[in-house]
C-alpha cells in the first residue's frame, strides 16, 4: 500500500483497494493518520466516523482539522450537535449521538453544516437515512490501552492509494 511516514502498520485487507485497515499505537498516530487522509479531501466531502464511546472519534477529527488549517480547539460536539471550524477550508464536525434518528426537522438544523465545508459526522448510524453519501467511512475500535484499530472504506480506490 505504499510507504508509511507515520510508522503505522497496514493490515492485510484482501484485494479491495477501497478498504484500508490499520492499527495505531497512540492518539498522536491516530491524529497523524487522519491528517494524511484530510490532505486528500475536498470541500463537499462527507466523512463518517463510527466507534463506541471513547474509541477516538474526536481524536481522529482533531487530526484531520489540524491538517486542514484549523487552529481552534477541536472538541466533541455531543451537547451542541455541531461545530464549524475555519481553516484553509471550512470544516464541520457533527455528533449525532443524542438523536434516535434524524427527522426532516432535524435535517433543517443540520443542513447548513454541509454547505461549503468538509464534514465529519460522528455516530452516523443515527442519521444514515438522512445524510449525504460519505466519501469515506471510518470505524474505530479499541485494541488495548492506547491502541486503536481503524478501518476506512472509500467511495473510490484512488482516495486511499498510497496510504
Amino acid at each position: 500500500m505504499g510507504s508509511d511516514p507515520w510508522g503505522l502498520n497496514p493490515d492485510d485487507v484482501g484485494s479491495d483497494p477501497r478498504v484500508l485497515e490499520l492499527t495505531t499505537d497512540a492518539p498522536a498516530q491516530t491524529e497523524a493518520f487522519a491528517a494524511q487522509l484530510a490532505e486528500r479531501l475536498e470541500t463537499g466531502d462527507v466523512v463518517t466516523v463510527s466507534g463506541e464511546l471513547g474509541s477516538g472519534k474526536t481524536t481522529f477529527v482533531r487530526g484531520a482539522c489540524r491538517a486542514l488549517g484549523v487552529v481552534a480547539p477541536v472538541t466533541s460536539p455531543t451537547f451542541t450537535i455541531g461545530h464549524r471550524y475555519h481553516g484553509r477550508v471550512d470544516v464541520s464536525h457533527l455528533d449525532l449521538f443524542r438523536f434516535d434518528a434524524v427527522t426532516l426537522a432535524d435535517w433543517g438544523d443540520l443542513e447548513p453544516y454541509f454547505d461549503d465545508a468538509i464534514v465529519f459526522v460522528e455516530w452516523p448510524e443515527r442519521g444514515r437515512e438522512s445524510l449525504p453519501s460519505p466519501r469515506v467511512e471510518v470505524s474505530i475500535e479499541h485494541a488495548g490501552e492506547d491502541r486503536r484499530r481503524l478501518r476506512l472504506a472509500a467511495a473510490e480506490a484512488a482516495l486511499l492509494e498510497g496510504m
